[in-house]
């Protein structure tokens, strides 16, 4: 398997960037390798999804000092630096055996057992994390999607106690249910009295004799689940949506995980965004530039009509209040732009040239052209 790649690096980013810059980097970088700009291209989905893990993690503020601490390592159940709150991109969410730091200081200094009572008390679920992709429209008006997942639930044969049903499991005898043994050994220091987990029962102070066939002693199981889920109106690429308690279960009680969907908005082929504006380029004729008119522009919800004034130079910028994106938290919406191009005619019939011409030989005779040629001879 290749080794994976520095998260910073993935974004193009220097170790430690702010918010700011993640999401810049990030928005760039989906939008070039979106797997809609980029059909058929394996490689490109490869990054897309890359990239998406890196930012899922340096978009969180905890998820980013973890992994700025640890690496990779932070995230990975084997590596014993933790591995929860990350289940979105597999592993089965920190149900296995739990390694913590406390553990390896307290075999040699002796520690009271207390990582052996933490692994026995309440434990919170991992966050899943999910992509939605949406488009222009969706994302501007909001909508509902119906998405597939798998989560860990407790396992309904056992009540996830592991256990065969009508059996319980047992108190371990070697370490009395609290998972953890006092050792005596001798040092070239003299005899020393260390504690660590017991190994008859792997720290949990329960033995499971008859062990479930559903869940295979774990207590939980893994089920696929379909949800509908709300995109709220005015949300934009790379944002994120939190469904709560919809990730991992918890243990011993513990809290369960969130649902966290990152939000894919497809490129829209007339208007692009910023912010909750939207902008667009509309191509007008000379005669309309030159005369003003009632032109058509089109709107997110429809279309309207705009009164352009006459002698508009192309390249000028109007605007409609109230017909961008709506406010994602709070009332209002963002305001369209439009930028006016003025289109040259082409395949002109020979009765249409000579009126063009007759056109500039009337505009040469008013001296239209003077003011242009004159600042231009002032400037040598």
């Amino acid at each position: 398997m290749a080794e994976k790649r520095d998260y910073y690096e993935v974004l193009g980013l220097q170790k430690g960037a702010d918010d700011a810059a993640i999401k810049k980097a990030y928005k760039t970088l989906a939008k070039k390798y979106h797997p809609d700009l980029n059909p058929n291209n394996p490689e490109a989905e490869e990054k897309f999804k890359e990239i998406n893990e890196a930012y899922g993690v340096l978009s969180d503020n905890d998820k980013k000092a973890q992994y700025d601490r640890y690496g990779h390592a932070a995230f990975d159940p084997g590596s014993g630096f933790g591995g929860s709150g990350f289940g979105g991109f597999g592993g089965f969410g920190g149900f296995g055996d739990d390694i913590d730091l406390s553990d390896i200081f307290s075999s040699f200094f002796g520690g009271g057992g207390q990582s052996g009572a933490r692994r026995r008390g309440p434990v919170r679920g991992d966050d899943i994390l999910q992509r939605v992709i949406v488009s222009f429209e969706e994302a501007a008006f909001g909508c509902k999607k119906e998405i597939e997942f798998n989560r860990i639930e407790e396992c309904p044969d056992c009540s996830a106690t592991g256990a065969q049903k009508g059996t319980s499991p047992e108190t371990c005898t070697v370490c009395s249910g609290t998972g953890q043994v006092r050792r005596t050994q001798r040092t070239p220091l003299g005899m020393m009295q260390t504690t660590g987990q017991c190994d008859a029962c792997r720290g949990r102070g329960k033995i499971i004799k008859n062990p479930c066939n559903n869940c295979r002693g774990t207590g939980y199981i893994r089920i696929k689940k379909k949800l509908e889920v709300s995109i709220p109106a005015g949300i934009d690429d790379g944002q994120r949506v939190a469904i709560r308690a919809q990730g991992d279960v918890g243990r011993q009680g513990g809290q369960t995980g969130d649902l966290i969907i990152t939000v894919s908005v497809r490129p829209h082929h007339i208007f692009e965004r910023d912010g909750y504006n939207i902008y667009c380029n509309i191509p007008i004729t000379f005669s309309q530039a030159a005369l003003g008119a009632e032109i058509n522009v089109p709107t997110l919800d429809g279309g309207t009509t705009y009164k352009i004034p006459e002698a508009t130079q192309t390249g000028t910028q109007f605007s409609i209040k109230g017909k961008g994106i709506n406010k994602l938290e709070y009332k209002g919406t963002g305001d369209l732009y439009f930028t006016v191009t003025v289109q040259t005619p082409k395949n002109l019939s020979a009765e249409q040239k000579e009126l063009l011409k007759k056109l500039e030989q009337t505009l040469e005779a008013e001296g239209s052209k003077d003011g242009f040629f004159k600042k231009f001879k002032g400037k040598k």
